[in-house]
């Protein structure tokens, strides 16, 4: 069986790459990296590993490297035009259709029906997308990743004594990029999961205010969680450097957390790899690393 992850420059592909080595002992003959630029993977993967250049704006690229691919760990791209990812990811799911690619494995977004996120259009137009083919399918439902909010910014913060976010009460059900890699080598490693979708959140959401609590047991300092809103939040961000084009992707996050978009609760993820690392296990390597 040859299973190929796109997106192997990437944290999450790569990641997954090394958990299906080392967790699951997937021999590396049997794994193929792709990537838009391969020479970005030398020396990063072991050398039994092949990789394939592929583009997802380049059809012809995507059909000679789906040749002979069994199972498929499909990570969507990061472009930031929602109409061209769109275009981007039916390439890549008419390359797997005419290769003849037994299962595609897609990694999309946590309970994209109730969101409100352009975002969550495309994972959803996509998913049916890979319906339409008719080829067993998994879709890997991600959360925000974690490291999104438990980032090295948070030493900043502890420094400040405050944790700044127009976020409210509202609860975070994030899961840290290693674990969902984990996830994902669990499902293209193992059986049973055709046809299954699975929302890849935290079984118990935690908030901001108890994201501050956390930090403060653990560096010994008072930090507070601030509540802002949204323009104020968006100024911050600006004002401390990041372009505004940025700054509202962020303060738009924070504010899909207010608005409950992220509250919702599941065990699919505990039932692939069992307990996710807990929160206050993040911080610590964060704050101590």
């Amino acid at each position: 069986m040859k299973i190929l992850v796109t997106g192997a420059t990437g944290g999450l592909g790569g990641t997954a790459i090394q958990s299906l080595l080392d967790t699951y002992e997937v021999p590396a003959e049997q794994v193929v990296a792709l990537a838009r630029d391969p020479g970005k993977l030398s020396g990063r993967i072991p050398a039994e590993i092949e990789v394939r250049q592929g583009d997802y704006s380049d059809p012809g690229s995507l059909a000679k490297a789906f040749t002979a691919i069994d199972r498929l760990l499909f990570i969507p791209g990061p472009d930031r035009d929602n109409t061209l990812r769109v275009l981007q990811n039916a390439n890549v799911v008419k390359a797997a259709r005419d290769a003849g690619i037994k299962h595609i494995i897609y990694t999309g977004f946590a309970f994209a029906e109730k969101s409100t996120s352009p975002v969550a259009a495309v994972h959803l137009a996509t998913e049916y997308m890979i319906r339409t083919t008719g080829i067993p399918y998994t879709f890997l439902r991600n959360s925000f990743y974690g490291d999104l909010f438990v980032s090295p910014v948070l030493k900043q913060s502890v420094e400040r004594g405050a944790i700044v976010t127009n976020s409210g009460n509202g609860r975070v059900n994030t899961v840290f990029r290693r674990d969902l890699a984990r996830a994902a080598a669990a499902v293209l490693a193992g059986e049973g999961h055709e046809n299954q979708s699975y929302n890849l959140v935290l079984s118990e959401p935690w908030t901001f205010d108890e994201l501050a609590m956390t930090a403060s047991e653990i560096s010994g300092k008072k930090v507070a969680h601030v509540s802002v809103s949204f323009e104020e939040q968006k100024a911050m961000l600006v004002n401390a450097g990041m372009p505004e084009s940025l700054a509202l992707v962020f303060a738009g996050i924070y504010a899909s957390v207010a608005n409950g978009e992220t509250a919702d609760a599941s065990d699919d993820l505990n039932r692939l790899i069992g307990e996710p690392t807990p929160l206050k296990e993040l911080v610590r390597q964060t704050l101590q690393g």
